[in-house]
């Protein structure tokens, strides 16, 4: 039979002949090929192309793995990354474990979502810790000292975190020094909070830039210069322009793509402690820690304040509300440790915040325009109103 290109088909008698000689064939190929293999010249070239028997990634040392290992770590961008390489083989699993691979790992890598917290997630942070890592330290330390109620040891690891130069944990201590976090109104030690504040401002921490300045302006913790404070909060504020002109840059690429097709660009102000808003470009990318403390607390209510020492001390906004509650600055997360341990706002005193770079971004972005007593003065005015209308009973 012949097709249309004039090819012929096999017949059916040579194809069952083939597939009766199929079995022989195959047996003595695979002769052939084992007795090749056996010889010292077919071994050399296995081993050399990648053959059955020569494996070269088992050839490879262990530190040239670490160091590819170590590498990915310090470019993950999330901690599945690390996770997925080392599920790999076996030898990426149990290298991937190595000090030197941890301590490394990219603060995206160890940024541990509340929702995925379990105990291999802790057990994965405190490996970090151990192996000298200080954003697992930090990340660690305020989930403990938070979150889980471990004060002592989540202090302790932020101590470590911030004794190796990292700016947050520095901020955060100072957080804690001036509120006296975990321990009594008299624990609160305005120095120390103000050197920590110090420390951070160096290494190029803005909130705590501003907090210096307005403890300077205002005699909290240092002695008091109304000049050197405002020029801190300048330099806040240059900071915080150049963090939001940066992280526009891209943004302003996309907007201008999206002009042709009749998409405006909303305008962003700057200068956040001159009434602009800066403060929600330079804050957009919020500290993984600070979004641990949200999401945890966004499921979980906090645990209820200790009660008063002496009946009758509590006073009625006690009373009526409660207990402990967090920081009113949506992005922090920070919740109080004991009772009234925040500060609220003087005005309206609705609002609490954990410090005063809370109070300053939240006032410009959200509370100027609801802290006002005028809806007090309303009800109060009409209660009055309702009690002298009221006409007496016969």
């Amino acid at each position: 039979m012949r097709t249309r290109r004039g090819a012929c088909y096999s017949s059916s008698s040579s194809c069952h002949a083939a597939a009766g000689e199929g079995p022989e064939l195959m047996h003595r190929r695979k002769r052939r090929r084992t007795s090749a293999e056996g010889s010292p010249a077919a071994a050399g070239a296995a081993s050399l192309c990648g053959g059955v028997d020569g494996d070269m990634f088992e050839e490879l040392p262990d530190d040239l793995v670490v160091s590819i290992l170590a590498d990915v770590a310090a470019s993950a961008g999330s901690p599945a990354d690390l996770a997925g390489a080392m599920l790999t083989c076996k030898r990426f699993r149990k290298l991937g474990q190595s000090r030197v691979v941890l301590a490394r790992a990219s603060p995206r890598c160890v940024a541990v979502r509340a929702k995925a917290w379990s105990d291999d997630a802790h057990r994965f942070l405190q490996r970090c810790a151990d192996a000298g890592n200080l954003e697992a330290c930090y990340l660690l330390g305020m989930i403990r000292f938070y979150c889980l109620g471990s004060r002592g040891s989540g202090a302790a690891l932020m101590a470590a975190a911030a004794v190796g130069g990292h700016r947050e944990a520095l901020y955060s201590l100072a957080v804690i020094q001036f509120n006296g976090s975990g321990g009594s109104k008299d624990d609160r030690d305005l120095r120390a909070g103000a050197a920590l504040c110090a420390r951070a401002a160096s290494l190029g921490h803005v909130d705590a830039l501003r907090e210096l300045g307005h403890c300077l302006q205002d005699g909290y913790g240092v002695r008091r210069s109304v000049l050197d404070g405002r020029r801190l909060l300048i330099q806040a504020n240059a900071r915080e322009l150049a963090a939001a002109v940066s992280a526009a840059s891209a943004s302003l690429l996309v907007a201008g793509a999206g002009a042709g097709k009749g998409g405006g660009r909303r305008h962003s102000c700057l200068l956040s402690d001159f009434g602009c808003r800066a403060a929600a470009a330079a804050a957009g990318e919020t500290h993984a820690a600070n979004r641990f403390l949200v999401d945890w607390f966004a499921s979980r209510p906090l645990a209820p304040a200790a009660p008063a020492a002496a009946a009758g001390t509590a006073s009625a906004d006690e009373e009526a509300g409660g207990g402990l509650r967090l920081c009113s600055q949506a992005l922090c997360g920070r919740p109080e440790t004991r009772r009234h341990e925040f500060r609220r706002c003087s005005v309206c005193g609705v609002v609490n915040y954990c410090s005063r770079a809370c109070q300053a971004l939240h006032w410009k972005m959200a509370h100027k325009a609801e802290c006002t007593p005028m809806d007090r003065w309303l009800d109060a005015a009409a209660a009055g109103d309702a009690n002298a209308n009221a006409a007496p009973a016969p």
